[in-house]
């Protein structure tokens, strides 16, 4: 439930008891938000973007504004030292999260801004348990984390591909259908607890349909600068598109809570998703209220000694 004090958001334990903690400040609202009560519909969810959405030129000034806004804001995270803020992007191939991570984060000081992508895991990841290699990736207070990919990975891929769970070496044989269940109320358990330290917890699912997936595969077929890009694989995977459809389905109404809430972003235009992200990134900045810090009291009454003594020393011959 939201709480009557403006800019928190208290939270129901899952056992039905009202918890006492405050938690965050609220997400953006807006129409790609996925709902908290499990309503949500990926076949329903839009992949384009409005009639009436403006020209690709507006929509790339209007980034150009955004991002310039994000920018200092994330210079006052930084200088505020209290939170940290994590955005996790999940997509099928070719949806555009690299090219949105990229446009989000150009102009943004990059002593505050964390970049990580997660493949395939390796032998040691694969011997600690599936939220440990994203949990050494956290950004610290006053950073902003970006994670390509995530842990939500473990209720996507090894959901349509259950056989990578021989490799985990799992200590418990469970049904699959328990075992999503578990990696879910985990997800959610581990989000709520960054919460409550102060992670600001942002999601982004960039919904791109299959005709417009396809067109891109074609575009790097038939561009030698984007051949590198191309994959067999990734055509196999088209073939699962309606086992991740449901996949999706299931993780976003599983997981998309008030703490860490889920978007689906149309992704067939890439200008207009760069956007949307973007400007639910600087409204949610915004609501931190970001204050600079303050000197010391000691330190603010001798200020006008400390610049009168700088000056002195300009004046010198």
């Amino acid at each position: 439930m939201w709480s009557r004090s403006p800019g928190w958001v208290r939270l129901d334990a899952s056992h039905g008891r009202r918890s006492p903690l405050l938690v965050g400040h609220p997400a953006p609202a807006g129409p790609y938000r996925v709902p908290h009560d499990g309503s949500f519909s990926v076949a329903q969810a839009p992949t384009a973007p409005p009639e009436q959405v403006s020209d690709k030129n507006e929509l790339k000034e209007r980034l150009v504004e955004a991002v310039d806004e994000i920018a200092d804001l994330q210079e006052r995270l930084y200088a505020n030292d209290r939170y940290s803020v994590l955005l996790v992007f999940q997509a099928m191939d070719a949806a555009g999260k690299d090219s949105t991570i990229r446009a989000v984060a150009t102009g943004v000081n990059p002593a505050g801004f964390q970049v990580f992508s997660f493949k395939a895991p390796s032998k040691e990841e694969l011997d600690h348990d599936f939220l440990w290699r994203t949990s050494r990736r956290l950004p610290e207070r006053g950073r902003i984390g970006v994670f390509n990919r995530s842990y939500y990975e473990e209720t996507l891929v090894v959901r349509v591909h259950p056989e990578y769970l021989g490799g985990q070496r799992l200590p418990r044989t469970v049904p699959l259908e328990d075992l999503w269940m578990e990696r879910y109320a985990s997800i959610r358990d581990h989000e709520l607890h960054l919460a409550r330290n102060g992670t600001v917890i942002l999601k982004f699912w960039l919904n791109v349909s299959r005709d417009e997936q396809a067109r891109r595969f074609l575009r790097r077929i038939d561009r030698p600068d984007k051949n590198w890009k191309f994959q067999s694989g990734d055509i196999a995977e088209r073939a699962h598109w309606e086992d991740y459809m449901s996949a999706y389905d299931h993780t976003l109404n599983a997981t998309s809570r008030a703490w860490a809430p889920w978007y689906a972003i149309p992704a067939d235009d890439k200008p207009f998703m760069r956007l949307t992200v973007a400007e639910i990134i600087r409204d949610q900045l915004r609501a931190l209220e970001l204050p600079y810090p303050q000197l010391p009291v000691k330190e603010r009454a001798k200020i006008g000694e400390f610049k009168t003594a700088l000056e002195s020393e300009l004046e010198l011959p």
